[in-house]
């Protein structure tokens, strides 16, 4: 469930850009070898960066709630060259916004757009976006103002201890398994037994939102400090307890809904296949189209 280092290191090449580990990544909540991949990085001399856009507001402040790491992850690690840390998750800021770190200024000045010749001035700009709402900035930085490092320390202990014990209980659980060991607040779960989606189906009948994953078929449970209310957690692992018993009744029936749909996803060959249906569906969102006989391209892109 993590980065298999050597094979990192077969994939590097004259052309490669950058390595990439997590902290921790998004299906199972596993934290890559970070350590290990920061000396690939100091060997071939090539930037590496530390994905935490999921747990950043989490891991920074464990050590302080009481839940230390095993192995730190930030630039603490010689090699480490940049981090990213997503604000609108753990850091409970509004969507859209998120922070990158960089070992050197150096590296921020490939991020920036500068064009000094543009007719209508000097055009300068820190991100890839021209324009960005000053409101979102606003509201994060009030956020954390207002959540400051107690706060976010406190909320990490709650976040962290809940998690803990859902996954502690739920490897307690006949006929189901916790993927990888699980750091954070990610715990995905599958099952050798029977059909993982029909537990989602079930779960999703009483309340609860998993995310449905996919290579191995896996649901997630992600906590946040909604998780850590009084009774929640005991809740949750109630529910599942009563849905694998009800499913185990009869381990071999067919799966239904959303999960049915995922299933027989991961079952086309042709990930092409896949990708064109999921483009369909997105073309129906953006759908305007209007009866014309005027639809043209200027060459037409996949197509001669």
């Amino acid at each position: 469930m993590e980065v298999d280092v050597q094979a990192m290191r077969r994939a590097i090449s004259k052309n490669t850009a950058m390595l990439v580990c997590s902290a921790p990544q998004f299906p199972h909540g596993v934290i890559d070898p970070i350590e290990e991949v920061a000396k690939l990085a100091l060997k071939y001399r090539i930037p590496f960066h530390v994905d935490a856009c999921l747990g950043g507001f989490l891991i920074a402040f464990m050590e302080k709630a009481g839940f230390p790491l095993q192995c730190p992850f930030d630039f603490r690690v010689e090699g480490v060259t940049s981090i990213s840390a997503d604000t609108h998750k753990y850091g409970y800021a509004p969507k859209g916004s998120s922070v990158i770190l960089y070992s050197d200024k150096k590296y921020r000045h490939y991020q920036f757009f500068v064009a000094p010749d543009w007719q209508g001035g000097i055009y300068a700009s820190p991100t890839m976006a021209g324009s960005r709402p000053g409101g979102i900035i606003a509201a994060c930085w009030a956020t954390m103002m207002y959540m400051g490092e107690d706060g976010y320390v406190e909320a990490t202990k709650k976040i962290i201890s809940t998690a803990r014990f859902i996954e502690s209980e739920l490897r307690k659980i006949d006929n189901i398994l916790i993927f990888g060991k699980p750091e954070v607040s990610v715990i995905s779960i599958g099952s050798d037994m029977f059909d993982i989606y029909r537990l989602s189906n079930l779960l999703s009948m009483r309340g609860w939102n998993l995310n449905i994953l996919q290579f191995p078929s896996s649901i997630h449970l992600c906590i946040t400090l909604l998780h850590t209310q009084a009774g929640i957690a005991e809740q949750f692992l109630t529910d599942v307890r009563d849905c694998v018993s009800e499913i185990m009744k009869d381990p071999k029936a067919k799966t239904t809904g959303m999960g049915a749909i995922y299933g027989m996803a991961q079952s086309i060959p042709d990930r092409n296949m896949v990708a064109e249906i999921s483009h369909a569906y997105l073309d129906c969102l953006y759908c305007t189209d209007i009866p014309s006989s005027d639809k043209h391209m200027n060459g037409s892109p996949g197509h001669p």
